[in-house]
């Protein structure tokens, strides 16, 4: 046998645990072109599996028991127009974390939190950019105020704070 994972599924897939994963399915269908595979209902009318296929990935969610904490998934979703994919999770209960902008290394997205509490980065390539050249455009202006503005939404949104702190990137040496 010359693979380890069931054919169509990667080495790594997410887990995500909402209380309607029924809700979640159908969102990430509507936002991301996702297709179901499974949606497994338990004797207590929950959600007990459920998969979803999102490009070449599947993503696994089941409803969370009454006594468990909540905990929201952070996932990033490559998707052929990230303005398009952000605006259809709007347009289906997601609320816009980070503003889509271009990136020094050649995606173009943004973030939005889900009607669940996920979050998720919404992205697509729109070129190829080699290192060094990432690394000399995020002193470009544009780049740099788009990093500058990616980590400051973020760590709002996760801090509860009015404004979030931003730090430069340093080049690995």
């Amino acid at each position: 046998m010359d693979h380890f994972t069931p054919e169509g599924y990667t080495s790594v897939a997410p887990w995500v645990v909402t209380d309607d994963t029924g809700a979640l399915l159908d969102f990430i269908t509507a936002a991301f072109d996702g297709e179901e595979i499974a949606r497994v209902a338990v004797a207590d009318g929950s959600i007990g599996h459920g998969e979803i296929r999102v490009g070449d990935t599947v993503v696994l969610a089941f409803d969370r028991r009454p006594d468990w904490p909540v905990t929201p998934s952070m996932l990033r979703v490559y998707v052929r127009d990230a303005d398009a994919a952000m605006a259809a999770a709007v347009a289906h209960g997601a609320r816009v974390v980070t503003e889509a902008a271009d990136s020094a290394w050649g995606d173009r997205g943004g973030r939005v939190r889900d009607p669940f509490g996920n979050i998720w980065w919404v992205m697509s390539r729109v070129e190829e950019v080699a290192p060094d050249e990432a690394w000399r455009r995020m002193s470009e202006p544009k780049y740099a105020a788009a990093m500058r503005t990616a980590q400051q939404t973020l760590d709002a949104e996760l801090s509860g704070r009015p404004s979030g702190v931003a730090s430069t990137p340093r080049r690995p040496t």
